[in-house]
């Protein structure tokens, strides 16, 4: 059915690399995840989104930006932030492997509906670009007193 058959009695990881291999060679090589905590490749810099009743913090991974270079944008729920960073490169060095990203970024992130685009903070330091959104005071929860 498939053409050659598979002998299953060998490595089952190393059918799982040729099963791989295979693949790339029909979908291309470049835009799958490399494992279940990466992101696909050019997708720079990371970003972890979290919430309270309160606010939304969007963090993003990205040491060795001029934090004065960024821009960030908030309309209606959708958060955008680009920049570009420069990586130092010696010359005359012929690189086989490169792994730190440099050149220009764009990252759009969408928040929830009930996000004030009036009360955002953004801070950097120490490599981590933290930005708060307030959620509206009407769709914050809030206690109701039974009498």
């Amino acid at each position: 059915m498939f053409g050659k058959r598979t002998n299953l009695s060998g490595n089952l990881f190393d059918e799982f690399r040729r099963l791989e291999s295979e693949m790339d060679e029909l979908f291309g090589r470049g835009t799958w995840p490399a494992g279940i905590r990466s992101v696909a490749q050019g997708t720079y810099p990371p970003v972890n989104v979290g919430t309270t009743p309160e606010q939304v913090d969007v963090y993003l991974f990205a040491a060795g930006l001029d934090a004065g270079s960024l821009d960030i944008s908030l309309q209606q729920n959708l958060l955008t932030v680009a920049g570009e960073r420069k990586a130092p490169v010696k010359e005359g060095l012929d690189y086989y492997r490169k792994e730190r990203f440099d050149g220009s970024f764009r990252r759009l992130v969408t928040l929830p509906d009930e996000v004030d685009p009036d009360q955002v903070e953004a801070l950097y330091q120490d490599g981590v670009l933290r930005i708060g959104v307030k959620r509206r005071q009407a769709s914050r929860p809030r206690q109701i007193e039974v009498k």
